[in-house]
């Protein structure tokens, strides 16, 4: 029997490895009996992005829950996290329950859990949940045609909800008829039907089903999406391009020149835009690993900023009870105000293109405005694959404060609130993290400019690899 457990955001596993028939209804299982066993609306609504097996495990899913006697609104196709999201806000349902793998590669697949409030479940109840999961379960054999015909199932367009959402929330006329030029890049991700459907004009990259991904894990990162910032540099009127993960909760952007414009900047311009342009208010929450201009940016305009541990469930569970502006993590998963408490990378694009529409001004411009508040900087990160004793080690010099120094940059203060977070003394930064999703050490940091990252990024990763 594998033993199951929900990681930073929802389990995921190998396919055919951990991740089959067998452990998903287990899964599920214990999904519905913490239904039966609460106060929980007695629904839930499930779906599944591209990746292979997805219809398999979906249904799987629904069958076992189902059985149970709980009302599955089962979504027909590929869906978005966030349509999940938001379809389990609007039928007030137990659970949402979504078969993605996010931006891990194509041999993964994964179920995350969603609540509600339209936002991912809180870890408490996830663990109530990871505590339920039985030995084995059983998937019954009643089609899900017969389910259907019984009631017990029922289709939903996820798809319709989201796009009739966004149309009532955005100047979308403004954003059609503005002239501008916007390129979007799916990454075979499930993003790909509602961006062309919301934006017949788009150009567009990968738009396609593919569960291979190519051989590229479906994760927004420049050096993912080298073929959409040549299509960008290379063009005379694009204007501005976007990226979604596998299943679209995370972005990645870019400029007229193809230059990639990294998750901080996309959590400032949003601040940005929402705080000075629409007048709205909140508190900024951010992860651990979001770069500090963040803070320095929300104490100029005099906005209460926290910093939460890596994984957005932490941030979500503020915004369902507090007043929130900005939500956001390092990786690209960002929520904002006026929206579910959820990641989503066409809203937040859809955002950026709605800014740059009624201001006229380009994404370069509007940055600048943001430098001239704050000064510019630069941010990258480097994943590191390495044995896991050699990982562990890395991290138990860490937790001891054994590293005083990267090379020529000294340690000044250390910050653990999920991770090692080294502040340098020319207010730089460096951390260490190893991933909570995949066998990989995550190193990061923020500098005035990216020659200085990288430097950073260089000697900090020999420094702990030679340890």
């Amino acid at each position: 029997m594998s033993d199951i457990k929900f990681g930073t955001d929802g389990w995921r596993a190998i396919i055919a490895e951990d991740f089959t028939v067998a452990n998903v209804a287990r899964v599920a299982y214990a999904t519905g009996l913490r239904i039966i066993n609460s106060d929980l609306n007695k629904n839930v609504v499930i779906g599944h992005d591209c990746r292979f097996g997805g219809q398999l495990f979906a249904e799987t899913t629904a069958k076992v829950i189902a059985a149970m006697g709980i009302k599955v609104y089962l979504a027909k196709g590929i869906v978005s996290t966030p349509m999940i999201s938001l379809g389990a806000h609007h039928f007030k349902s137990g659970f949402g329950v979504v078969i993605t793998a996010s931006h891990n590669p194509a041999s993964y697949n994964g179920f995350k859990l969603k609540s509600a409030y339209g936002g991912p479940t809180i870890p408490s109840e996830i663990q109530l949940v990871e505590d339920l999961i039985p030995a084995q379960a059983e998937v019954p054999t009643t089609s899900i045609e017969e389910l259907v015909e019984n009631g017990k199932i029922e289709y939903v367009d996820l798809e319709t909800m989201y796009f009739n959402h966004v149309e009532q929330s955005f100047d979308m006329e403004t954003i059609r008829n503005c002239g501008m030029v916007f390129a979007f890049d799916a990454m075979y991700g499930a993003g790909q039907k509602i961006v062309k459907r919301l934006l017949p004009e788009i150009v567009h990259l990968h738009c396609d089903e593919n569960p291979s991904f190519m051989g590229q894990a479906p994760e927004p990162l420049h050096k993912n999406l080298l073929e959409f910032s040549k299509l960008i540099a290379d063009s005379t009127d694009i204007d501005f391009g976007f990226a979604n993960d596998g299943d679209a909760d995370r972005i990645g952007c870019y400029d007229s020149k193809g230059n990639f414009v990294d998750s901080h900047h996309v959590i400032l311009l949003l601040i940005h835009y929402l705080y000075k342009y629409k007048g709205l208010r909140g508190k900024v929450i951010i992860a651990f690993s979001v770069c500090e201009k963040v803070k320095q940016l929300c104490a100029v305009l005099g906005i209460e900023c926290r910093v939460t541990k890596i994984g957005f469930k932490y941030i979500c569970e503020i915004m369902v009870n507090e007043d929130v502006l900005v939500g956001g993590e390092e990786s690209g998963g960002i929520a904002i105000k006026g929206h579910i408490p959820e990641r989503d990378g066409v809203w937040n694009a859809l955002t950026l293109i709605e800014f740059m529409a009624k201001t006229g001004k380009s994404l370069d411009e509007l940055i600048q405005e943001i430098y001239d508040l704050i000064g510019p900087f630069a941010f990258d990160r480097y994943d590191v694959h390495l044995p896991e004793p050699l990982k562990q080690k890395i991290i138990s010099y860490c937790e001891a404060d054994n590293f005083k120094s990267f090379g020529a940059f000294n340690v000044q203060r250390i910050e653990k609130i999920d991770g090692f977070k080294f502040h340098l003394d020319d207010n730089s930064w460096v951390m260490i993290r190893p991933s909570g999703t995949e066998p990989v050490l995550r190193i990061y940091s923020q500098s005035e400019n990216y020659e200085k990252v990288i430097d950073i990024l260089n000697v900090a990763k020999s420094t702990v690899l030679a340890i």
